[in-house]
């Protein structure tokens, strides 16, 4: 992409990440973060922060002061990690803030011009690709693991309707 390309499809895919983030965290209850994989990985939570995470390790390396704002739901390394958010709310909000400050860090950065430093070259809005295509990866693993752990052909089949149909617009 130029640096004369118009963002708005990018940021318009990146609006439509985030209505699926939250669908599927909407269909989510508390006790879902503790559901393992039963092979030593992730858990559902560990996954879910670490997305959330995703934002604020991002946005500290390419632009700290948007990452600020930003609650951090895990501790540890970036892949041997606890999570710290007890609850579906706690990671929502977390989301939520990523969210908006992954978009003002793009925007400011299209608004002085120039890519980010040694990161995402191109143009400033591959972070937001970056970020819904890693958001995709782990929401597939997160279904995966609620499938495994009994979760209704149902409750799968509204998981779908809530989030399939934000792409078909």
């Amino acid at each position: 992409m130029t640096q004369d390309a118009d963002p708005t499809l990018v940021f318009d895919a990146f609006d439509r990440n985030t209505e699926v983030n939250t669908a599927l965290l909407d269909a989510l209850d508390d006790g879902d973060l503790h559901v393992p994989d039963g092979r030593g990985g992730w858990t559902v939570g560990q996954h879910l922060g670490h997305l959330a995470e995703f934002r604020h390790g991002w946005l500290g390396h390419i632009a700290p002061a948007h990452a600020e704002g930003i609650p951090s739901v895990v501790e540890g390394g970036e892949t041997d990690f606890v999570l710290t958010a007890a609850t579906v709310a706690e990671l929502a909000a977390a989301f939520q803030a990523g969210d908006a400050a992954a978009k003002a860090a793009v925007r400011e950065r299209l608004a002085t011009g120039g890519s980010f430093e040694h990161v995402y070259t191109s143009h400033p809005t591959a972070f937001l690709v970056h970020t819904v295509v890693h958001d995709a990866h782990h929401r597939g693993q997160v279904l995966a693991l609620l499938r495994a752990a009994g979760r209704s052909q149902a409750w799968l089949d509204a998981v779908d309707d809530a989030t399939w149909p934000v792409w078909k617009r």
